[in-house]
C-alpha cells in the first residue's frame, strides 16, 4: 500500500484521474476527511470535498509507475 496526496481543480481532472487508474490493477481509494471512495467511481469523487487536497491509496503492485502517470495532480504539502 502506498499513498500520495493529490489536487483535483476541474470536471476534466477527474474524468482523467478515473481513465488512467481504469488501466491498473488494484484497489484504489480515495480519503478526504472521515470519507472514503473507491478512486474508480465518478459518484462517488464527486461526493468528496474536492477544494482541498485528496489522499489517494493505491493496493497494488505498480505504485510508482502509477504515480508517474498521476504526476500533474501531485500535491507535495498538502496541509499547506
Amino acid at each position: 500500500m502506498k499513498s500520495i496526496y493529490i489536487k483535483l481543480v476541474t470536471i476534466e481532472d477527474v474524468y482523467t484521474l478515473v481513465k488512467t487508474l481504469l488501466a491498473f490493477d488494484g484497489e484504489v481509494d480515495l480519503e478526504s476527511g472521515r470519507y472514503k471512495v473507491d478512486g474508480r467511481s465518478l459518484l462517488g469523487i464527486f461526493s468528496l470535498d474536492l477544494t482541498k487536497p485528496v489522499k489517494l491509496i493505491y493496493h497494488g503492485a505498480k505504485a510508482e509507475e502509477l504515480f508517474a502517470h498521476l504526476d500533474r495532480f501531485v500535491v507535495e504539502n498538502p496541509e499547506a
